[in-house]
């Protein structure tokens, strides 16, 4: 009675085990279908004249994308700019202030922002900034960018600190440490490698953005990079050849789009290098 009660429990550890993996394996294959379209489509079309010239008339063979990462890369860092110092210090507040009333306002407000779609962003800053400087810029669309990293900064920092374990700040306070100066030399450099893996999965998130980029930053054919004028992006790039009406700057936005794909990929594994080296410290 006891041996097919252990073999019952065996099988269905087997069955368990290979549900599982069946299931895992179901995830997984959506992505490399994707990653696989866009290689056959957009691999052909990759190649230095395309990371670094810039787009050409419609009629004319050739041309790139090279306005568009410039582009991305200028309102990415807008984006940091303005949200990583403020969602930093929030976060730090929030790991050291847990209770009162503050916080528990901060907290709400970070987790609501954080489910509000990115087309509402959009149209919000369109309202906020756009009109009121009287045009599109990448300076808008930075904001509306940084707006939409903030909440994520502000949470992945105040669990990353409240994760530090309390030996640090005890041997500081027993060396007699001021508290803030415990909190910006001690606690802050402890978890820098957490808050700097919740930075990256921003930067992942925000560069595929296309509806607030509609809204604000508008797009560009030329290089531009005066924040307070229309630039071009990835996604925007993506967005309008995918829709025309010729064959040529289709095969531009596949190219666009695996530049991008590839972009993302690598931040995301970054992180993941970032949050491998965290656990091995502590």
């Amino acid at each position: 009675m006891e041996k097919d009660r252990i073999t019952l429990r065996i099988l269905e550890d087997k069955l368990f085990t290979g549900a599982v993996s069946v299931l895992s394996f179901c995830t997984i294959v959506p992505l490399l279908l994707i990653l696989y379209y866009l290689v056959r489509n957009g691999i052909s079309v990759v190649n230095w004249q395309f990371l670094t010239r810039l787009p050409r008339p419609v009629g004319e063979a050739g041309g790139g994308i090279s306005n568009a990462i410039i582009g991305t890369v200028l309102l990415v860092l807008i984006a940091c700019l303005l949200a990583v110092p403020t969602g930093i210090l929030a976060g730090m507040y929030l790991a050291e202030y847990k209770e009162g009333k503050l916080a528990y306002l901060v907290r709400l407000c970070a987790d609501i922002l954080q489910g509000v779609p990115s087309i509402v962003i959009g149209i919000v800053a369109y309202v906020w900034v756009v009109l009121p400087m009287g045009g599109f810029s990448a300076l808008s669309g930075g904001i509306a960018l940084g707006v939409m990293i903030l909440p994520t900064l502000v949470r992945t920092t105040e669990e990353t600190l409240k994760s530090i374990p309390t030996n640090l700040r005890e041997a500081s306070f027993a060396l007699g440490v001021p508290y803030h100066r415990t909190v910006l030399k001690v606690i802050l450099p402890a978890g820098m490698s957490g808050i700097v893996t919740g930075i990256l999965l921003s930067i992942a998130r925000i560069s595929g953005e296309t509806a607030p980029i509609l809204f604000t930053a508008f797009g560009n054919r030329f290089m531009n990079l005066d924040p307070l004028k229309p630039i071009a992006s990835l996604p925007q790039l993506i967005y309008n050849y995918s829709t025309s009406p010729y064959a040529e700057w289709h095969s531009i936005a596949w190219g666009a789009s695996l530049v991008l794909i590839i972009i993302v990929l690598g931040l995301n594994l970054a992180a993941r290098l970032v949050i491998r080296r965290w656990k091995v410290q502590f």
